[in-house]
């Protein structure tokens, strides 16, 4: 079980890390919603690393808050690199920690998400879309890349397969935009 006190030397050298002065240790053990609110922060200020700050976040003792954290923690390593390889790399770190989750659908939902922006940096990067991977990507994925993919074979495959009706409308359109 993780205790208080573990608790309180986590969040204390994380807030210390990320120059979080606003936040009262003790509001945050009480409450898992300024610990959320604090995550993100720490998260965005880039100053643990991303391995040392899965293990503290698959601690936490609200799974909710832990999976969550952990798809932000994902997020954010995803958005701000540009190299699938070294996403590839820093999501095997964090999927380490991440199978410390308590519940199996968490573990999955996080695998899932990797699987996810994975699929997203290669297909950016001018990989061909993979049909299978694209298949198996949430429809959160599918939306993303329809969205804003500039893949034409990304975007065709999704007009054809995409699960949502909205996604193939949103990936055909931007394939054939004359033909709405």
């Amino acid at each position: 079980m993780y205790e208080v006190t573990t608790l309180r030397a986590d969040l204390t050298a994380l807030f210390a890390a990320a120059e979080l002065t606003d936040v009262e240790v003790d509001a945050a053990i009480a409450d898992e919603h300024v610990r959320s609110a604090a995550y993100r922060r720490v998260i965005a200020a880039d100053s643990t690393d991303p391995r040392e700050l899965a293990a503290v976040l698959a601690r936490d003792p609200e799974p909710l808050t832990a999976k969550t954290a952990m798809v932000n923690l994902l997020d954010h390593i995803a958005e701000k690199t540009a190299d699938p390889a070294k996403f590839q790399q820093q999501a095997a770190d964090i999927v380490t920690e991440a199978d410390r989750l308590a519940a199996s659908t968490d573990r999955d939902f996080v695998r899932q998400r990797i699987r996810d922006w994975q699929l997203w940096l290669d297909t950016e990067n001018g990989q061909p879309p993979d049909a299978a991977a694209l298949s198996a990507a949430s429809d959160w994925m599918q939306r993303r890349l329809a969205d804003f993919s500039a893949s034409p074979q990304t975007l065709a495959l999704l007009a054809g397969h995409a699960r949502t009706k909205k996604t193939r409308h949103t990936a055909a359109t931007k394939t054939n935009p004359r033909n709405p």
